[in-house]
């Protein structure tokens, strides 16, 4: 599977990438430590060049992060969790997780948001808040871009260096991928099924 991804990510490119990071950053199910080590495996290789990936993976989760900052900022607080427990299942959160990260957001202000881009889910959610406070839009996009732009080097980096040492973790590259990838899947179908209403429905 490893070799599969690395090849679907070398296909498409840089635009490929920033497309993955995008629907991952709209659709918080689909992890971005799945995607963006297997980039950095591609710059490795020397088919991509190191700091375009970094790039690429930044600008697809700084545009995939509007619609939940946007959401926040024209729908306000009720009707996004109104949203939240009546499609929310799909996204695997319900209101009682919009609250938290409201919650968070207020606690800590725009800190948060860059701090929270180093979290699954959060990462997410905490532009709804962001959003629902009216926080000023080039500092959230500025504090989101920074805090994206060191998760994603880690993630590049740590694939790069993987490519490098290949020859010691070829032989359990490609099973982890696999535990990896239905770890996540069935974590999200485990959510999915679980899934209930906030309390307050």
């Amino acid at each position: 599977m490893a070799t599969w991804i690395t090849e679907i990510i070398t296909d498409l490119g840089y635009v490929g990438i920033a497309l993955l990071m995008l629907l991952e950053a709209v659709f918080p199910p689909i992890p971005s430590e799945l995607i963006v080590p297997f980039a950095g495996f591609a710059a490795g290789q020397g088919q991509l060049n190191v700091f375009g990936v970094i790039l690429a993976a930044t600008i697809g989760s700084l545009v995939g992060m509007l619609p939940w900052y946007f959401a926040g900022r024209l729908f306000g607080l009720e009707r996004v969790k109104w949203l939240a427990d009546r499609i929310g299942r799909w996204f695997a959160f319900n209101a009682d997780e919009i609250d938290y990260a409201a919650r968070l957001f207020e606690r800590w202000g725009k800190p948060i948001v860059l701090v929270g881009r180093l979290f699954p889910i959060l990462r997410t959610l905490i532009s709804v808040p962001a959003g629902l406070a009216r926080m000023n839009f080039p500092t959230f996009a500025l504090f989101s871009a920074i805090g994206m732009l060191i998760w994603n080097s880690v993630l590049v980096g740590a694939g790069y260096l993987l490519h490098e040492h290949y020859h010691l973790v070829e032989a359990w590259l490609d099973p982890l991928s696999w535990v990896v990838l239905i770890a996540v899947v069935g974590l999200y179908i485990f959510r999915l099924f679980t899934w209930r209403p906030s309390r307050q429905n």
